[in-house]
């Protein structure tokens, strides 16, 4: 197996179009919102187990996960949340496992949102990048990709660890306050160590 590296960041900091700028170098990105998305789509793995935990109410009427009410759900009740997680985790991890075994790139990258609130992937994480960016660049950028109010975004914000805790715990940090080309400097040079190192 090779050289794998967990990327992670708050919401609105920039993983995706970090991510998207590393696979277009080749590497193989494994990315854990999408596998959960695929999972609860109309017939995926989890949309059966989801039933029988919280009823048919939270299923869309083409059969996928309603994502809207699920989410209404989890923030409005912490034993909901743990429900669902514990249908989801061990799937997604299971299904990044298998991607992680089948990777052919020198080095792969799992995208985990929520790396530092699970121990999941301790196993297979060999180093941790962050992206971060300042707290008001986040909310911003959330607001104006998903069409949430600022309260709204502060409080998924307060559900993840902190900005400080993620920069201590990282073994690379990319900064995307400025524009793109300062992004791809930053990725470019991770490339390359990552190279040297894998």
């Amino acid at each position: 197996m090779s050289l794998v590296i967990g990327l992670t960041g708050g919401i609105g900091s920039g993983k995706t179009c970090v991510a998207n700028h590393f696979a277009g170098l080749g590497i193989n990105i494994i990315d854990t919102d999408e596998i959960a998305r695929a999972l609860t789509q109309p017939g995926g793995s989890a949309i059966t187990p989801i039933t029988n935990t919280f009823s048919d109410a939270v299923i869309a009427t083409d059969g996928a996960l309603d994502r809207n009410k699920m989410r209404q759900l989890v923030f409005s009740d912490n034993d909901i949340k743990q429900k669902l997680e514990a249908i989801l985790h061990p799937l997604i991890l299971k299904e990044a496992l298998h991607r992680v075994k089948q990777s052919e790139s020198p080095y792969t990258i799992v995208a985990i949102p929520l790396l530092f609130e699970t121990t999941d992937y301790d196993e297979i994480i060999q180093r941790v990048l962050v992206i971060d960016c300042d707290e008001q660049k986040q909310i911003a950028r959330t607001m104006a990709r998903s069409k949430l109010n600022e309260q709204e975004v502060r409080a998924i914000m307060a559900t993840q660890v902190s900005r400080q805790y993620r920069l201590q715990k990282a073994d690379d940090i990319i900064i995307n306050n400025g524009g793109l080309d300062c992004l791809h400097e930053q990725i470019s040079h991770l490339h390359k160590k990552y190279l040297r190192i894998s």
